[in-house]
């Protein structure tokens, strides 16, 4: 599996940004890498998804206008880019990666994840 480490939470207040980085512990090329998030009492959500090798990203309908995905290939790493965050973002958000021939949709799809990061906004 890969090793995954998650920087950049904190607490903001609505309507700032904040930049999410996950750090992963190998080439990620041919890697689907994604951000979840989980509040509280309710269920391990995607955020965004994005293809190593193609560039490909998809965004949560909730998330599409005012978050990004990117990576930085060079240094293994992918980003989360929030902007106009609101209190209903806040959770522990989650890195994970699967090799890019797997479905790369649901949380089950990917085997490997790092321990979170918390973002409060309020």
């Amino acid at each position: 599996h890969v090793q995954l480490v998650e920087s950049g939470g904190g607490s903001v207040q609505a309507g700032e940004p904040l930049r999410l980085s996950c750090e992963a512990s190998l080439d990620i090329r041919r890697y689907c890498l994604a951000w979840f998030r989980q509040a509280p009492g309710k269920e391990r959500e995607a955020v965004a998804v994005i293809f190593t090798v193609t560039g490909r990203t998809t965004l949560a309908d909730s998330v599409s206008a005012r978050f990004d995905i990117s990576q930085d290939g060079a240094k293994n790493t992918i980003f989360l880019q929030m902007n106009s965050l609101r209190p209903e973002d806040s959770a522990r958000y989650y890195c994970a990666a699967e090799h890019e021939s797997g479905p790369c949709n649901l949380a089950a799809d990917f085997a490997s994840w790092g321990q979170g990061t918390q973002v409060t906004v309020s």
